[in-house]
């Protein structure tokens, strides 16, 4: 596990940083830490830890050696949405950074944010939010030009800053870290686009296979296959029509189902995990990130096979683990396959289960510790509003039947329970894709047709190959701590309503996705300004 590094313009030894970063207690110093040293490991887990995965971001996926070839300049990441941290900035840095801005407050003519090369120690530094460099060569210290390799952790799409040095428009921001909230203006597949084999992220594309005479599920209006080029690929991540800013697609299923990037504030509140509710814990959850979905080499293994069986049949699944073979092989990725550094479990039998669901897991002590730091990690101060406005939409959201599913004061659990597809969408009328899957999984259901101004219904690909049934519930969407969402640009897990004040509009219809509306424009008003200012301190009075 990385400790938290400081840019200087000068290769700093890793040894040296260690004397200074490291405290007697062996945890990473900081003056925002909180909580038990548990608490403090899970954080710098949180921010830090890849268990390997940089091998496959930078030998499959190649995504440093993209950022070098495309020129990616600072300013150029932070357009993707990509955040840097500003503590991780020497003071001369960080100094020259702001005199730069305040010469010009765009940014195009500081000479440190349009240089590539800046990008590159940005990088070495750990300070792209994100994206964290490791040790790969054991020389001691950090250099991705010289054979040092960068990974992803759960704070690229989990963790933003407080925007205090700089920030682009519907993009990044410079500024101290602010973990737990969405990067809503990420483009992560853009991101993934970069790369200069972008087609090793195959699983986590939206697929056309022959098993399924070749159809497709998601965005897009055509699916990819094994022989899709570079350059198609490329032009399905970086289509917002196809995978919109602040989504990113967490099943490899070859569904294309980006769902919007959710806040980890109070997860001990949070159950079951998933907008679709398939995990029952959070330290499960986290798992799965790692040992299938930041590294999905995993599903050229038997256990990962029979897990993709598993979802999607025998035939799917294997089709997707041969093509992806077929495509490591021929873009020139070699294995030994997987990258994620994981245990597998003593007992077989649990192969395929919630803790072992492709065989594998990291070390459970960490995913323990992070626990403990996602449990006691606050949500911000919910928004300021009218007082007169909040009193009566609080009022209004346990009168209109709101609290059938959600809680008032979010310092209390969340529901548990899932709500069916029919409810939560009442003009779900599905198809039968694939009728038999091993049990308890229900059928692969897909509600097909046009909705809105979408070229398809997306609401319920979500659910349609993954969904509760896992667990033996229902198909159907999982409840979410109302939190943060004065920031939030888009509502619902597919983004398919543009605002608060638009989801409670019955001028979206009957059979629209969460149908519960309030006719009134002025309850409506009263409903954004109440829900708008939410937190785990109680909400604003």
């Amino acid at each position: 596990m990385n400790t938290h590094r400081r840019l200087s313009l000068a290769t700093v030894p890793l040894l040296g940083l260690a004397l200074l970063l490291i405290g007697a207690n062996g945890v990473a110093e900081d003056s925002d830490a909180d909580g038990p040293n548990s608490a403090r490991r899970g954080r710098a887990v949180f921010r830090f830890a890849t268990f390997g995965n940089e091998r496959y971001w930078t030998d499959a996926i190649k995504l440093q050696q993209g950022f070098v070839s495309n020129e990616v300049t600072p300013l150029d990441a932070l357009r993707l949405g990509l955040s840097v941290d500003s503590k991780a900035l020497d003071a001369a840095t960080l100094s020259q950074i702001k005199k730069d801005l305040k010469a010009d407050p765009s940014a195009k003519t500081s000479a440190l944010l349009n240089d590539p090369a800046t990008t590159v120690k940005l990088v070495n530094a750990d300070a792209i939010i994100g994206l964290s460099p490791k040790d790969s060569n054991g020389d001691g210290k950090i250099d991705i030009s010289n054979g040092d390799k960068t990974g992803a952790t759960c704070a690229l799409c989990h963790t933003i800053t407080d925007r205090s040095v700089f920030s682009v428009r519907e993009g990044g921001s410079i500024g101290r870290r602010l973990d737990g909230r969405a990067p809503h203006t990420l483009k992560f597949g853009a991101l993934v686009a970069l790369g200069e084999n972008s087609r090793a992220f195959y699983p986590e594309l939206q697929l056309a296979l022959e098993a399924n005479g070749g159809a497709t599920l998601g965005r897009s209006p055509n699916g990819l296959t094994e022989n899709s080029t570079e350059a198609e690929v490329d032009a399905y991540l970086k289509d917002p029509k196809f995978y919109p800013p602040g989504m990113f697609d967490d099943t490899v299923d070859g569904n294309g189902d980006p769902m919007h990037n959710m806040p980890l504030f109070r997860q001990d509140l949070a159950f079951p995990f998933g907008s679709e509710g398939a995990i029952g814990r959070l330290e499960n959850f986290s798992n799965l990130v790692y040992t299938a979905l930041l590294d999905p080499t995993t599903l050229t293994t038997p256990g990962g096979r029979a897990f993709l069986k598993k979802l999607g049949g025998d035939a799917a699944g294997d089709e997707i683990a041969d093509d992806f073979a077929q495509v490591l092989t021929a873009t020139g990725v070699s294995g030994p396959f997987p990258f994620v550094e994981a245990a597998r479990p003593p007992d077989p039998a649990v192969v395929g289960t919630e803790p072992f669901p492709v065989g594998l897991r990291v070390d459970n002590t960490m995913l323990l510790d992070m626990n403990e730091f996602l449990f006691r990690l606050q949500a911000p101060r919910g928004a300021e509003g009218d007082k007169g406005a909040i009193s009566r939409g609080r009022q209004l959201f346990r009168t209109a039947g709101c609290t059938d599913c959600h809680n008032v004061d979010q310092r209390n659990p969340v529901p548990s329970f899932i709500v069916p597809m029919k409810t939560i969408f009442p003009g779900d009328d599905p198809v039968v894709l694939l009728a038999e899957r091993m049990p308890p999984l229900n059928p692969i259901l897909d509600t097909p047709g046009h909705i809105f101004n979408n070229p398809i219904n997306i609401f319920d690909d979500k659910m349609a190959v993954v969904n509760a049934s896992l667990r033996g519930d229902v198909r159907g969407t999982a409840l979410p701590l109302l939190l943060d969402l004065a920031r939030k640009p888009v509502f619902l897990h597919d983004n398919s309503v543009p605002s608060l004040a638009r989801l409670f509009d019955p001028d979206r219809g009957a059979t629209a996705p969460h149908p519960f509306f309030l006719p009134n424009p002025a309850a409506r008003a009263d409903m954004v300004i109440f829900l708008r200012s939410l937190d785990t301190a109680g909400g604003r009075k």
